[in-house]
């Protein structure tokens, strides 16, 4: 139980700080055992960045641990702040990310590519979020742009999991099985259609991408393809004076050539993470015509100023590839379709979303849990990307409509999936002005043509 308690169809109480509305756990929010349970499992897929920083970044284990320490404590600022959203990373971007940081050697070079980055991506949000241009810019791109961005990252994203070298080939059973289970419980329309009249199959789809991963790594130590774990106990101790030296005021800030390097890759990062804000809010307004019983007042500005806030943490003390993004859609939807069920369930949209990123938190000084996910760690952030390659390809496809869309938007996703954002970004805006534009202004003139010849 907490100490204030919501009225019927009235907010969830909270202090207020300015344009923020501060809720502690216990005090405005009760604690949620489901979500404790949910959050000492799926903070392994977050786990996924450590590899990401070792392989391309060139950081130690014990120095991207505490990263990863950082960024989960960072997750727990929308819901402390006054949104009821769970964060993540952009996900769709890293592979973009991963193209990006290739132009880099590993070490400092790299380490100032990713705070260049980190801060750009902070910089658009928080001008982005304070002029309310978001939305403008997000409709304002054309649809063959939207498509080719997100056909390319998910291009990019199975071709970086597929390609020679890569982790399928050298761990094959564990990931075809993996992205075969991960594909059926995620999109299968036999699932769907078993969700509807099974309870189990209910309970297996509210954990979204996590009963897959748990099987997949299972398959993994049956197969010995991956490691069993040595199991630690105790408490984790994060490595901050390590990953201090990974920061811009130990290797030195970026350069302004590398800040110009980085502006493409930032702009497609934030019109990713916009796509997912308006996942999210479409989810919360769902929910909303369920829960009558609670107002709940989610602010996409407020959002942008909390997600400018976490980046900018993370560009100065524990910059990552996965960046913050504003929303985690797949841990959204885990605790909305619970929500969905009324108070005696979930009594509140903030009782949930708070005590699953707390416990996420918590999760990661847990020695025994960390130390069980570590041997595993790209099994979850293999199954990741090729989910989110997967789901990028599907919505990219739905933006494009017309024959000139198809071509602008597929030659644009091929060059950006080979040769990263500044290229793709190029080449798709070239040929929007050359394909499309011109039709359209052929289409205009014949239409003035028509007309003027018909008032003649």
């Amino acid at each position: 139980m907490a100490i204030y308690e919501r009225k019927d169809a009235g907010e969830q109480p909270y202090w207020k700080l300015g344009p923020f509305k501060l809720r502690l756990p216990l005090i405005h929010y009760r604690i949620e055992l489901p979500e404790v349970l949910q959050g000492f499992i799926i903070f392994a897929v977050g786990m996924g960045v450590i590899p990401l920083l070792q392989t391309h970044v060139g950081m130690s284990y014990e120095a991207a641990l505490a990263v990863f320490i950082i960024y989960s404590f960072t997750m727990i600022l929308p819901s402390l702040l006054g949104e009821p959203f769970v964060p993540g990373w952009i996900t769709p971007a890293v592979p973009l990310v991963i193209l990006y940081l290739g132009d880099f050697e590993l070490g400092p070079e790299a380490v100032q590519a990713l705070v260049a980055l980190q801060l750009l991506v902070a910089v658009i949000f928080l001008i982005l979020g304070v002029t309310k241009l978001g939305s403008k810019l997000v409709e304002w791109l054309p649809k063959s742009l939207k498509g080719g961005i997100l056909i390319g990252a998910g291009l990019a994203a199975i071709t970086g999991e597929i390609q020679s070298g890569s982790r399928l080939i050298e761990t094959p059973i564990t990931l075809i099985i993996g992205s075969i289970i991960c594909f059926y419980l995620m999109f299968s329309v036999s699932f769907q259609a078993l969700y509807k009249r099974n309870k189990w199959a209910k309970l297996i789809a509210n954990y979204g991408i996590m009963p897959a991963i748990i099987l997949a790594i299972i398959i993994g130590w049956v197969t010995k393809e991956y490691p069993l774990p040595n199991i630690q106990w105790g408490f984790t101790v994060p490595a901050f004076a390590e990953m201090w030296s990974y920061t811009p005021f130990v290797v030195g800030f970026p350069s302004l050539d590398v800040f110009l390097i980085a502006i493409p890759t930032a702009i497609i990062a934030y019109i990713i993470a916009y796509g997912d804000i308006i996942v999210g809010t479409t989810l919360m307004k769902r929910a909303d015509e369920v829960r009558k019983d609670e107002k709940v007042d989610f602010n996409v500005d407020r959002l942008h100023f909390i997600t400018f806030i976490r980046n900018i943490i993370h560009a100065f003390i524990a910059p990552h590839p996965g960046m913050s993004g504003p929303v985690f859609t797949a841990g959204l939807a885990t605790i909305i379709e619970r929500y969905r069920f009324g108070r005696k369930a979930m009594d509140s949209i903030f009782s949930g979303s708070g005590t699953f990123v707390i416990a996420m938190a918590v999760a990661v000084f847990l020695l025994p849990l960390v130390t069980l996910f570590q041997p595993v760690l790209p099994v979850a952030l293999s199954l990741t990307l090729i989910l989110t390659g997967y789901i990028c390809i599907t919505v990219g496809v739905e933006q494009i409509k017309t024959p000139a869309e198809r071509g602008v938007a597929g030659i644009m996703a091929i060059v950006l999936s080979i040769y990263g954002a500044t290229y793709g970004l190029l080449v798709g805006v070239v040929l929007y002005f050359i394909i499309e534009r011109s039709s359209k202004l052929k289409k205009e003139k014949d239409v003035f043509d028509k007309n003027t010849k018909h008032t003649a």
